[in-house]
């Protein structure tokens, strides 16, 4: 029998389509001419002899129903309609046999035959049939075209939601600033109002008031210049720019670190005490940042008591990387940003620890989110933890936590280390 394919596909390709296509396949000439003139006035159509044919067919032309007989010589029916399927699995195919089995209606109905017609059948059963393939290929089109266009909707409300997402971002940086800043201007305050106090009713100065002046004039002068700097961290941070501020000793930040705490008014009737390295070295961080996660950490355990408590600030230097496999989270516990960590020896560990309340193991895992707090309305934003966290990324450490109701929390931070001054 031959695989011609008949002439009614000539140049139909190259003309447009304003029909449903229809193909028919079968190995027999008189079935496929009789089903030919059946339809010929209703869609576009195209014949083929066998299988293979047919597959090439569905392979160049754009088939909306294929009507395929089962059986015929070389490829079965139900290999053609697998393989077309395969091809669009969008073509609608009505299956035609005179030899009905349980076997093949199983077979059909697996690869998703449209229909399954009799021989022999009459001519209103088989209309019925494709115009019902018809309309559900028609319909499936639909529904691919509003399924694209809802893609492009969504793309457009994921897009607005990005943008939606930098502006808050950009509120979180700018009330990150206002936050950072507030603990240099809070020394500032105070030894301004201590100079004052010393030197207001003074008729002349001795020369340990002037000692007294100069040494507090000398870290005003370092409380603005953290004040510079956490400015252009900020705004680096929203150009996208790196840091590569020079590097300053772990024991000159936690002495100013001491200053900074000494005045704060979140110590009130807590106690801290901040311990020197045995060893002093610098960190890749830059030092401002070090300072305000330090600072962050404290703030929060004075002010996780109303009470008070005691607070302990130290460290030491690591000269090994740290077994991550031996921290686990739990309700206790948690470790983040080990993602980003540069777990290269030596490390620096500085922990700050208190003897407070503890942290519930619900609130735990909420801690770090911004602008979550249990404080009151005046004690905080939310946004420390938040901060600390992301300035620890940044800088490629690693945060541990770790609190027990009852006995208090300690957040350890791991650092790599750098020369001071590089």
């Amino acid at each position: 029998m031959s695989a011609s394919i008949s002439s009614d596909t000539t140049s139909f390709a190259s003309r447009p389509k304003r029909r449903g296509t229809l193909l028919i396949v079968d190995d027999d000439d008189g079935a496929r001419l009789s089903v030919r003139v059946i339809f010929k006035d209703d869609y576009d159509i195209l014949m083929a002899g066998d299988g293979a044919t047919a597959i090439e067919l569905a392979q160049h032309n754009k088939i909306d129903v294929a009507v395929c007989d089962i059986r015929m010589s070389g490829m079965s029916g139900i290999e053609v309609l697998e393989r077309l399927k395969y091809v669009d699995p969008g073509i609608e195919v009505v299956m035609i046999t005179a030899y009905e089995t349980t076997d093949t209606m199983r077979s059909a109905l697996r690869l998703r035959a449209c229909d399954y017609i009799n021989k022999p059948f009459d001519v209103a059963t088989l209309r019925a049939a494709v115009a019902g393939a018809m309309q559900r290929r028609t319909l499936e089109g639909e529904i691919h075209n509003n399924a694209e266009k809802l893609q492009e909707l969504l793309a457009e409300l994921q897009s607005q939601k990005i943008s939606g997402q930098i502006a808050q971002t950009r509120g979180d940086i700018y009330a990150s600033i206002i936050h950072d800043i507030n603990g240099p201007l809070t020394v500032i305050s105070g030894f301004i109002q201590l100079m004052n106090q010393r030197i207001s009713n003074a008729a002349r100065l001795e020369v340990e008031d002037l000692e007294f002046v100069k040494d507090r004039l000398k870290v005003i002068t370092r409380q603005v210049t953290n004040c510079i700097e956490i400015s252009r961290r900020y705004l680096g941070f929203l150009r996208r720019q790196s840091d590569d501020a020079s590097r300053v000793g772990v024991n000159q930040l936690l002495n100013d670190l001491s200053h900074l705490l000494r005045v704060h008014p979140s110590v009130q009737n807590s106690q801290f005490t901040a311990h020197p390295l045995a060893e002093d070295i610098g960190v890749k961080i830059n030092g401002t940042d070090l300072i305000q996660i330090l600072l962050n950490l404290a703030v929060n355990a004075f002010q996780c008591s109303p009470r008070g408590c005691q607070v302990d600030i130290e460290g030491e230097v690591l000269h090994q990387a740290l077994d991550l496999a031996a921290f686990k989270d739990t309700p206790q516990t948690r470790l983040l940003n080990v993602e980003n960590f540069h777990n290269v020896h030596p490390l620096v560990r500085l922990s700050v620890r208190d003897n407070g309340p503890g942290i519930p193991p619900q609130v735990l895992p909420k801690i770090f989110e911004p602008y979550f707090t249990t404080k009151g309305p005046r004690q905080g934003t939310g946004l420390g933890l938040n901060i600390v966290q992301r300035l620890i990324k940044e800088g490629g450490g690693v945060l541990h936590v770790h609190t027990r109701v009852g006995e208090g929390t300690t957040f350890t931070v791991y650092l790599p280390v750098a020369p001071v001054g590089k």
